[in-house]
Parts: structure tokens; C-alpha cells; sequence
């Protein structure tokens, strides 16, 4: 499956399709997406959102809004039988929701550390890199933004959480040597969660199964599996079997080649000390 996003996906088409059917069901049974959104327990957002075709319809709440809207299961048959790429659209919105409900995420980077680890200086120092440039208040946003997602690093029941980042990241000077450090102090105190694997692929390393470019794996609260690969031309959600497969595999090796948990925090320990 090709991470090339392609100028007008079929996702939108469906999605929007069965977005206008919920909204038309539901202007039938005289709702306002207020009131069909309290009677449901969702945000009047997430209504609006999905009747735009901008998020996606799940099961259950299909399920319900079938029952309520006496749809007779039209919707619930709508999410069924969506083509796969319509049930995981490449949007960031929707893996930050996946990335929200999640049990379980592997994830690898090679150019910048992980989202979640981020401090808010070294993510608008990232922001700043960005051409053509964010405005002043895209940057203050979207750092906003990213440290909000970080919350679940924080969870009474944290989902399990594996991180793989090639060792160049941590040298880099994005945002001056203060922003570095204050990142490196971060990441070592990530290190010590219980719910957080962190290691470095080093530098000395003769292999590296990770040259294609950083992705990401999820586990849903189902048992779903899927994956989010970015490039420079944009993402795409994975849900073909052979290719998370591949994927699965290629992590499994990067993690076989990174230094182990231990020798990752030491590293962290001695680039703290040269400072």
C-alpha cells in the first residue's frame, strides 16, 4: 500500500455518503444535531463532524443512532460495509483519536523524537522548521495541541507505549542547546515510567531496518490493529494484513537492533553529563 496520499481519496466520497444519510434520518425524526447528540451521550462536534464526512461512523455508535433514528440498521450496514481505506481515513485527526483510545502503541521516528515525548519548547522549535512557515499563532496552537495529546502518558491505566528513535535525534540542536537539554532532562525522566519502553537505535550501529521512514502501530481497545506512516507528501492509515505484517516485523527488528531499555536511559545519562 502506497504511503503516497492521492489527491482526492474514495474515503471521502463514502464517508460523506453515509454522512448525509445519518443527516437526513435525522432531520426525518425532527432532531437538531443538539439534540441527537445529547440523546446519543456524544458531542454535538462529533455529529456534525461525521454527518460532514469528516470523522468516522463506529460500530457502536451506529448501533445506537440506528435504535434512536429507527434506521432499522442502515447505518450500522453503512459502517460494515465501508471499503477498508473508508474505515481509516488519512487524517491526523482521526489517529490522534485512535492514538487517544489505544492500548497499546510501537512507535519509531529517525528525524525528530516522538510527539508524545516532546517538551512544548522542542515541539515549537520543531514547528518553527516547518516551510512554507506556520504563522506565530498555527505554532502556538499545534504545540498546544501536541502536548495535550501527552495526557496519556499520565493515565491511571496508561496504554503500553514502546518507542524506537535513531540516536541523530537526540543530537540535534532544533531550538538552540537550552531547548536540547531540557528535552534530553525529559526524556530521561519518560524513561522511568512503567508504561514507557524507550531506546535508541545508536549511531555505531551496522544495521537499521528503519531507512523507509518513521511509522507508527496501534492496538485498539477491540484488538484492532493498524498502522500510520508519514511522508513528506502525506500520511496514510495501514489496514491491509500483509502490509502490517511487514511493519510489525520491521519494529520487532528495529527493536532487536536498538540498545535495550537500560543502555538507552545510560546514553541519555552521558549526553546529560557532557553538557
Amino acid at each position: 500500500m502506497s504511503a503516497k496520499k492521492p489527491p482526492r481519496p474514495k474515503n471521502l466520497t463514502s464517508m460523506k455518503m453515509l454522512g448525509k444519510q445519518l443527516g437526513a434520518a435525522r432531520r426525518a425524526m425532527g432532531y437538531t444535531q443538539s439534540a441527537l447528540a445529547a440523546l446519543v451521550q456524544v458531542d454535538e462536534e462529533t455529529i456534525a463532524s461525521i454527518e460532514q464526512g469528516r470523522r468516522a461512523l463506529k460500530p457502536d455508535l451506529a448501533a445506537l443512532l440506528d435504535e434512536v433514528l429507527q434506521t432499522k440498521g442502515m447505518l450500522s450496514a453503512g459502517v460494515a460495509n465501508l471499503p477498508e481505506i473508508d474505515q481509516f481515513p488519512m487524517w491526523a485527526e482521526l489517529y490522534m483519536e485512535h492514538e487517544r483510545e489505544a492500548i497499546a502503541l510501537s512507535w519509531y521516528d529517525n528525524a525528530v523524537l516522538p510527539g508524545l515525548l516532546q517538551t512544548r519548547a522542542y515541539a515549537e522549535a520543531v514547528l518553527r522548521e516547518r516551510v512554507p512557515a506556520y504563522d506565530e499563532d498555527e505554532i502556538e496552537t499545534k504545540a498546544s495541541a501536541r502536548l495535550e495529546r501527552q495526557e496519556i502518558l499520565q493515565r491511571r491505566t496508561p496504554p503500553t507505549l514502546s518507542f524506537v528513535a535513531w540516536e541523530p535525534v537526540l543530537h540535534l540542536m532544533i531550538g538552540g542547546p537550552e531547548v536540547r537539554l531540557e528535552q534530553l532532562r525529559h526524556l530521561r525522566a519518560i524513561a522511568e515510567l512503567p508504561c514507557v519502553s524507550l531506546q535508541f537505535l545508536p549511531l555505531s550501529s551496522p544495521c537499521h531496518a528503519g531507512l523507509n521512514g518513521p511509522f507508527t502501530l496501534l492496538e485498539t481497545p477491540d484488538h484492532q490493529h493498524l498502522a500510520y506512516t508519514e511522508s513528506q507528501c502525506g500520511s496514510q492509515w495501514v489496514s491491509d494484513a500483509d502490509e502490517l505484517s511487514r511493519l510489525a516485523r520491521k519494529y520487532a527488528m528495529l527493536r532487536t537492533q536498538a540498545l535495550t531499555p537500560q543502555d538507552s536511559r545510560d546514553l541519555l545519562d552521558r549526553l546529560l553529563g557532557e553538557r
